[in-house]
């Protein structure tokens, strides 16, 4: 199991594009057989602040994720527009 937590800031007065993005992202990266899970989150009290968990089957299943055409069009040529990658973060279970 491979674990990447990123976290991206939209643009003042773009939150709501943003979301739009995340949710399309979402759908489709779901859909992808070595996706386990792939949830989006806002924060409580920055509504520009989004957090992604995500968890894919190995590191093949990541790197897959990320040549996605899906993954391509919205994360890197989208969503860049409107936010800023604030981090990434790839984990993996102990034990």
């Amino acid at each position: 199991m491979v674990v990447l937590a990123v976290t991206w800031m939209a643009k003042v007065g773009h939150e709501a594009e943003v979301a739009a993005i995340l949710e399309k992202l979402t759908q489709q990266s779901r859909m992808e057989a070595g996706c386990a899970m792939y949830q989006v989150h806002r924060h409580k009290t920055e509504p520009r602040r989004y957090f992604i968990y995500e968890q894919y089957k190995d590191d093949a299943a990541l790197e897959a994720h990320r040549t996605a055409p899906h993954f391509l069009q919205h994360a890197k040529k989208e969503l860049p527009k409107v936010a800023d990658r604030v981090e990434g973060h790839l984990f993996e279970p102990l034990g």
